[in-house]
């Protein structure tokens, strides 16, 4: 199979020398070079529309990493935007009070997810986990956290302890998805001190395969949470909105006691949400504090009112469904004819081909060699984190990435390790 050309990124990596002298590394976090292939990837993107992305060299992509979720439907949705351009023109959006429409936003998630009595909007997924956690801490007076899955960036629950002290991290303890029996063992320990347990519904742990949960994992959770006293926390950051329209509590039928919500809610606005059952959230109203100058701007409300409004009405998530198992059952057999050890993510809407652990260690190499390929013939998607399967993705998009991976595929099985 043939070396796909390396892309023309001169732009990009004319603009990163620049902005490392502004920004600190250039790009922040999960976005920086090192997270992809350094010099396959571009790093600037000049703009975007449906299920495409183009760099500041012009070259256009299929985008399947999607903002690393937000994007459900599709980039620059007319309708969606101009629902936030008419709140903005016609009402404005930040304001010493708040705006009636936080509430029929709040009233709509309440329709929607199954523990969402009341309702607290915030801007990011960490700002709802911390919120979350602090709720859960001020319902019970305990301090102990129990942890499975990403929760961002905060002090609580940040990877990268640098710049954070132990004590504001040792009351925090972390299983594994699927693994019940670590966090029965963490709660005879601790769970008369345990303020909450928090846990992504769905597994999506970095360079692996996405999870669903084992039969009677999310169940063994919740008996736990209840046996103890602790609050069950669900971190549906990634799934909600996109695995079902009420989240993933809703297709699994666990329900929480709190949950957060973001991502996809509102396609790419920034907007997150802690909602929960009103004898817990209604700590906020005295004892819990929260407070932002920017929490309640209501040009977030307005898109998340268009975008909800666009996945029911157009059955959304029904059809990215369906696409993400299509194309989940033709990936597998492309998957099945390649000499190299790989894996592909069973969650029909967070794609994601992974490359198994050998003996030799050289999978890390084929991976590189495979995302670059994948990256060279346009296929944008992350080597370390599972992708998303957006609404405006065509099916002929769909077949052209298959194609790529196959290609991609065949280029590792030829070369030499």
């Amino acid at each position: 199979m043939y070396d796909a050309p390396k892309l023309n990124l001169k732009k990009s990596m004319a603009e990163f020398e620049h902005g490392k002298t502004c920004t600190p590394g250039g790009v922040l976090g999960i976005r920086r070079p090192y997270n992809f292939v350094e010099g396959e990837y571009p790093i600037y993107f000049d703009h975007g529309k449906g299920g495409r992305i183009t760099d500041i060299d012009g070259n256009e992509y299929l985008d399947y990493l999607c903002a690393y979720g937000p994007i459900i439907i599709g980039h620059r949705e007319e309708e969606i935007d101009n629902a936030a351009i008419d709140q903005m023109r016609n009402k404005g959006f930040c304001f010493s009070l708040t705006q009636p429409i936080q509430n029929q936003l709040a009233v709509k998630l309440k329709n929607l997810i199954k523990c969402a009595e009341m309702t607290v909007f915030v801007k990011t997924g960490s700002d709802a986990t911390t919120l979350a956690t602090r709720v859960a801490r001020g319902y019970t007076g305990r301090n102990k956290i129990m942890r499975c899955g990403y929760h961002g960036w905060h002090d609580w629950c940040v990877e990268v302890k640098g710049g954070v002290p132990a004590k504001l991290y040792e009351d925090v303890y972390e299983f594994h998805y699927n693994h019940l029996e670590q966090l029965e063992d963490l709660m005879k320990q601790h769970g008369d001190q345990t303020a909450a347990i928090i846990v992504t519904p769905i597994g999506h742990p970095l360079a692996e395969q996405v999870e669903y949960p084992k039969p009677g994992f999310l169940e063994g959770v919740r008996a736990l949470a209840d046996k103890y006293g602790a609050v069950l926390i669900f971190d549906e950051i990634r799934s909600g909105f996109r695995v079902h329209i009420g989240g993933a509590q809703t297709l699994f039928g666990v329900t929480p006691d709190l949950s957060t919500f973001g991502k996809a809610m509102a396609n790419g606005y920034p907007i997150g949400a802690c909602v929960g059952k009103a004898q817990f959230m209604k700590k906020i109203e005295k004892e819990v504090f929260i407070s932002s100058t920017f929490f309640p701007n209501s040009l977030e409300f307005a898109a998340a009112l268009k975008t909800i409004e666009m996945l029911e009405r157009d059955k959304v998530l029904d059809v990215v469904k369906a696409k993400g198992e299509w194309f989940n059952a033709e990936l597998g057999k492309i998957l099945a004819k390649h000499k190299v050890s790989t894996g592909a993510s069973p969650v029909p809407q967070m794609p994601f081909v992974t490359f198994n652990k050998d003996e030799a260690k050289t999978y890390k190499a084929k991976r590189v060699d495979f995302y670059t390929q994948l990256i060279r013939r346009k296929v944008f998607l992350q080597p370390y984190h599972h992708g998303y399967i957006c609404y405006r993705h065509t099916d002929e998009d769909l077949k052209y990435t298959l194609k790529a991976i196959d290609e991609s595929l065949s280029f590792v099985d030829e070369k030499k390790y």
